[in-house]
């Protein structure tokens, strides 16, 4: 691989349900050390992009590069054995287990002890492997200044804190790049702020590339690199965040000024978000 080369490429990316046309023709290539956004209205195909670079969704057309190898085929979890981790817009938290039990899920595919060498735990190199995991685990937790929950039942925690919990169990994987799904919906200013922090910080101090999606317009021109508009599936600008914002497309795409749409045009079948 060269250094050059895109941790992600998104080739001519086309995604349907039926009649719907979720992602028409999506290409975009992320560097490695960006912090990448992607923003569009409600319904843009936004999710749905998200969902072929994790593997949840197998586009119906064009390709999905990491590293410059394709992995349009690979199922999520071979995915995540390359280095791709991600967050969810619902939450997707083991409500009974603890937060440190969620978190060291996410270092399950991590382990290199199997059932053998786990049979003759205290003798061979399976104490010494948790033990490890666990440090890496109390880095995150404290990353993330929750150190106060880490007993405490997922599923009986605030809002905003499972979100934090769910982001410690994504970068516990260990991701050289990360898909943040809405990781501030639903939160307050207070609780925005520090989620902007810790994924600035993720970017900047713990060096993994970072494509969110998310719908605070001053959050994502605040900390984003790059940043990418889709609109009915369709890419409509690419650029920083101040070429995005002065883009006609996009301020057409957010007031609502649509223009015309012809009878039984892609845009008019709606897309999924």
């Amino acid at each position: 691989m060269k250094q050059d080369t895109p941790i992600l490429e998104a080739a001519q990316v086309s995604l349907r349900f039926g009649g719907v046309r979720a992602l028409s023709d999506v290409s975009f290539a992320v560097e490695r050390g960006e912090l990448f956004s992607i923003i569009g209205p409600n319904g843009a195909g936004k999710t749905s992009m998200v969902n072929c670079i994790s593997g949840r969704y197998r586009p119906t057309e064009g390709r999905i590069l990491f590293e410059g190898r394709d992995i349009t085929g690979l199922k999520p979890n071979h995915r995540a054995g390359l280095g791709i981790g991600r967050t969810f817009q619902n939450l997707a938290l083991f409500g009974h287990m603890t937060v440190l039990d969620n978190i060291m899920v996410g270092r399950h595919h991590l382990l290199r002890n199997n059932f053998l060498t786990g049979m003759v735990y205290w003798l061979g190199g399976a104490q010494r492997e948790e033990l490890a995991h666990r440090r890496e685990v109390e880095d995150i937790i404290d990353f993330l200044e929750i150190q106060h929950i880490r007993k405490a039942v997922a599923g009986t925690l605030p809002y905003g804190l499972r979100k934090r919990v769910e982001l410690a169990r994504a970068i516990a994987l260990k991701p050289k790049l990360i898909l943040l799904d809405e990781p501030m919906a639903g939160m307050n200013l207070e609780e925005k702020e520090d989620m902007a922090r810790y994924i600035v910080d993720l970017n900047e101090e713990w060096g993994m590339t970072v494509i969110m999606i998310e719908h605070d317009m001053g959050v994502v021109m605040d900390i984003s690199h790059r940043v990418i508009v889709l609109d009915f599936g369709r890419k409509i600008a690419e650029g920083t965040p101040d070429q995005v914002l002065a883009d006609p497309l996009v301020k057409r795409a957010y007031l609502g000024e649509a223009d015309d749409v012809p009878a039984g045009s892609e845009a008019e079948t709606g897309a999924v978000a």
